[in-house]
């Protein structure tokens, strides 16, 4: 018995993998980097008698949506899965690895689904994305994964297609795709009409701070998601594990202020990924206080291809001081708080 509770770790637990605890909850894995005795993982479902989603065995869950409703129920049922993380510097969700009942792998469900004697519509729209993307890219079957709510039975008829990728290479080739698929027009694979752009940025409102006009700017060139028959669908690439440099503890960060600055993007190789970063130029600062910063980052999907190299953009975020074995240096992180937003600085911005 030891040794199988061993073995169902072996593989590392990434973003986009889903936890299940010993009190049934589940959770979905933020970043690539986590403590030897917690996985960082935010609360996204609860079981609950009067819960709007049912698994197959029966068991009711309700859905958490907003950072803010997570941490409050989790403090309030489960203060110590809130924990301070010494290396990250922030206040984190995170379940302990003595209370993970199960993990959940993308890659392991697209393969049950592939082989499944019958499906339901979201899982054909499922597989038809997966079947378009894989003819466009040419990538493996093997480093393509499906997250979200069909991940963990808990979808309901409107529930997206969450798609994730592995791999650099893999995700690059993927990404031309479907900007490939965009620009064509001829398959199933669509990019958001005015409808569908409308309802993301509603949604998006609860949490993130933006006008409809700079979100509309940067979310109409994207290509990570659109629809598949109408239905939305949702793009994350990650690198593989042994793309992996940086170990829990190899680097420190100190968290500050609140910031908000301008600056110039110098290299955005990275920005399709979960989490992405963007290397700048900064060179103003609208509030708050800031040391010259060098880098953004978030591990929200919504600040994904959020603006391009040479672009001039203004941001605000959570100064960090990073401290590595070799150099000290800053940068901004985003997605911690509602009042954070990633924009193109264009000519009606002061």
């Amino acid at each position: 018995m030891i040794e199988r509770e061993k073995l169902r770790y072996v593989k590392p637990i990434l973003e986009g993998d889903f936890v299940e605890d010993k009190n049934n909850m589940i959770f979905d894995v933020k970043g690539l980097v986590h403590p030897p005795n917690r996985v960082i993982a935010y609360l996204r479902y609860y079981p609950d008698a009067e819960g709007e989603r049912t698994r197959r065995d029966g068991q009711k869950y309700s859905k958490v949506y907003s950072l803010e409703d997570r941490e409050n129920y989790l403090i309030r049922y489960f203060p110590s899965y809130v924990y301070f993380d010494a290396v990250f510097g922030l206040k984190l969700e995170g379940v302990p690895r003595s209370q993970i009942k199960r993990v959940y792998k993308p890659v392991d469900k697209l393969q049950k689904l592939l082989v499944a004697e019958s499906l339901d519509d979201l899982e054909r729209d499922t597989l038809l994305f997966v079947e378009i993307l894989r003819e466009e890219s040419k990538i493996s079957i093997k480093k393509i994964g499906v997250s979200g709510s069909i991940l963990v039975d808990l979808a309901n008829p409107e529930s997206d297609v969450d798609i994730i990728v592995y791999g650099e290479k893999n995700s690059r080739r993927a990404y031309e795709a479907l900007r490939n698929l965009f620009n064509n027009g001829n398959t199933a694979i669509k990019p958001y009409g005015e409808e569908g752009l409308r309802k993301l940025y509603n949604f998006r409102a609860k949490d993130t701070l933006m006008s409809y006009e700079d979100y509309l700017f940067s979310e109409k060139r994207k290509c990570i998601s659109g629809e598949i028959n109408g239905r939305d669908f949702f793009m994350r690439f990650i690198k593989d594990p042994r793309e992996i440099r940086e170990k829990y503890g190899d680097t420190k960060y100190v968290s500050l202020n609140i910031a908000r600055i301008e600056g110039i993007v110098t290299d955005d190789s990275e920005s399709i990924f979960t989490p992405c970063k963007y290397v700048i130029k900064h060179t103003k600062t609208l509030e708050g206080e800031a040391p010259k910063i060098s880098e953004i980052v978030s591990y929200r999907g919504r600040f994904c291809d959020q603006v391009r190299e040479n672009e001039k953009f203004i941001a605000q975020g959570k100064v960090e001081k990073v401290i590595t074995k070799s150099e000290t240096y800053y940068r901004l992180i985003l997605g911690g708080g509602r009042e954070d937003f990633l924009i193109v600085k264009r000519n009606h911005h002061k």
